[in-house]
């Protein structure tokens, strides 16, 4: 698998990053290794997982996902081998204060089985607690080595700016990330996610003119909506405009020879600002579509058929 830099952090990471949330809930022990065995075959190396994963799945508590990765990376002895992310600030009643961070980093430590994470996520923008504070939280942390770069998800552009500005100011990392929801169709304008941010044109602009600031997708396929005839579109996106796109993609997906999974993939990495999807599957099958898209090379008009593509 190909590998692509992660911003301004000095490392390459896997062009495509295995999105691990169900894993030890929702997908069984067996699956869950099996994924990532085949992941890891495939050339992959970029693990994604949270310290909340997955509380609301029935029976979850929060933290399965990083336990199973700890127990699945102790098996394999490929720790070293690996860039392993998770995040802090999602779990219910937890913040991005000092107390919470410092609390959080150990327990997801220890269930991963590891002396470090590689990238640790600012899960969701808690505008109660000062920039200030997580910023210097984080630097403790990789000031003590528990830590290697920090990244954030579900903010506003002008967040990440004002954080970045405050990490130059004060000597302190920044952020060299954002995760946020992205996909091919574009949720209406105004519409709204709960706690999930989507990419907007205001967040697309800012990595296109700041490359250092890496942009990663969560729900590129809209848990596949674009494939599976029984899944819908989620409301958030249905209008015109999606139906506009929705032909295009599928217009693309015939002349390429390629699923439309595959299509969105392979625009989101091809595009401006690219991105680095979080792929999920829980079978083969899922699997197999979603590294396929690995070997789909848009042409330059098909790039601007899908770009040109709206209501």
């Amino acid at each position: 698998m190909r590998k692509v830099p992660l911003g301004e952090a000095g490392v390459q990471v896997s062009a495509l990053c295995l999105g691990c949330m169900f894993f030890g809930t929702r997908v069984d022990d067996r699956t869950s290794m099996r994924l990532l065995d085949r992941y890891t075959a495939a050339g992959g190396a970029f693990l994604d997982t949270a310290n909340n994963y997955a509380f609301w799945v029935t029976g979850g508590r929060g933290g399965e996902s990083e336990a199973l990765l700890g127990r699945w990376m102790r098996l394999r002895g490929n720790r070293n081998r690996l860039f392993v992310a998770t995040k802090v600030g999602g779990a219910p009643g937890e913040d991005l204060s000092r107390a919470a961070i410092v609390a959080a980093v150990d327990g997801s430590l220890r269930r991963l089985d590891t002396d470090h994470i590689d990238l640790y996520y600012a899960h969701v923008d808690h505008r109660s607690v000062a920039l200030d504070a997580t910023l210097e939280a984080f630097g403790e942390l990789v000031a003590a080595g528990k830590v290697r770069h920090i990244g954030c998800s579900n903010y506003a552009a002008w967040r990440v700016e004002r954080a970045r500005r405050i990490s130059d100011a004060r000597g302190l990392p920044r952020y060299c990330c954002i995760q946020q929801r992205h996909s091919y169709v574009r949720p209406r304008p105004g519409t709204s996610f709960g706690a999930q941010l989507a990419a907007d044109d205001g967040l697309l602009d800012f990595c296109s003119a700041n490359p250092e600031v890496a942009l990663l997708a969560y729900s590129p396929l809209l848990s596949a909506a674009y494939t599976v005839p029984d899944r819908a579109i989620p409301a958030q996106y249905l209008g015109p405009d999606t139906d506009a796109r929705l032909s295009a993609l599928q217009q693309v997906a015939r002349a390429a020879g390629a699923s439309a999974n595959q299509v969105v993939l392979a625009w989101l990495m091809a595009t401006t600002p690219p991105a680095i999807p979080l792929i999920a599957a829980s079978n083969d099958a899922q699997f197999d579509d979603n590294l396929g898209a690995l070997a789909v090379e848009l042409s330059a008009e098909q790039l601007a058929m899908l770009n040109a593509a709206s209501a």
